[in-house]
């Protein structure tokens, strides 16, 4: 399966209604770039791509940047998280990072190839937090949630993720603004930011950190060592995750 049969593939299972319902949730993405592709739907078509394409064409879709369409860079990223060499793995990764403009890409992904060395791995991490692009960030802050809070984790992997300074990125409608289009939605609506995204996933990740390391995470919360906006929203979050015990969750409220 060639890039060219890749897109029709996806075209084949477009959902005019999803894809209007995401793009609500997506407002700086170009509605036009998105096909409508479910997300069980476009994990079985990765998985397709990635067994039927050739090295070469593989290669080359990996290569061939930036993508036109919402869903071919998930199912980028979705062949990436597969490859099973580390090396190989972190260079994909890397070379696509600078591409991500939203949320949704960015999210829900698992490169397990790069827990074969975690100390090296969570190195990489760390110089992703310190990046001053937002969904860098936002990707490394999401790799400490999923693979660094159970048997994994330390403290000062809590001490990393509050040290991000959200203030370096601006409150400009998320993702680029250098189209007309962009330009007008940002001067006509409320749009989610830069800084908003950042924030989001530093709320997330303490919400559930609280879930999974309670005792090393509450002094977080107790002592305000989070901005106000972040420290209110991960407040919020946990107190909506059913991991929450209520008891944990009326101690929390309190401190609102």
């Amino acid at each position: 399966m060639a890039q060219t049969e890749l897109v029709k593939r996806l075209l084949a299972e477009q959902d005019l209604k999803y894809r209007d319902f995401h793009a609500s949730l997506l407002p700086n993405i170009d509605k036009k770039t998105i096909i409508g592709v479910r997300v069980p739907t476009m994990r079985k078509i990765a998985k397709e791509f990635a067994a039927s394409a050739s090295p070469a064409e593989l290669s080359r879709f990996l290569d061939k940047l930036p993508h036109r369409y919402f869903e071919e860079n998930q199912v980028h990223l979705l062949v990436v998280e597969k490859i099973k060499d580390a090396l190989e793995c972190l260079h994909r990764i890397e070379q696509f990072l600078p591409y991500i403009d939203n949320w949704a890409v960015c999210d829900g992904k698992s490169p397990k190839a790069l827990l074969n060395d975690p100390h090296w791995f969570y190195a990489k991490i760390c110089d992703w937090l310190d990046s001053p692009e937002p969904y860098t960030v936002r990707f490394g802050v999401n790799m400490l949630m999923a693979f660094y809070l159970d048997a994994r984790f330390t403290k000062e992997q809590l001490e990393r993720v509050a040290a991000i300074d959200e203030n370096r990125f601006c409150d400009r409608p998320a993702g680029s603004l250098k189209t007309a289009a962009n330009l007008k939605t940002a001067k006509t609506a409320a749009v989610p930011t830069d800084r908003y995204y950042v924030r989001m996933v530093i709320a997330w990740y303490f919400a559930t950190a609280l879930a999974k390391q309670w005792n090393a995470t509450f002094p977080y919360i107790k002592n305000r060592k989070l901005s106000p906006w972040i420290h209110a929203k991960t407040i919020q979050k946990a107190c909506e995750s059913y991991r929450i015990t209520d008891e944990q969750k009326k101690t929390l409220r309190a401190l609102k």
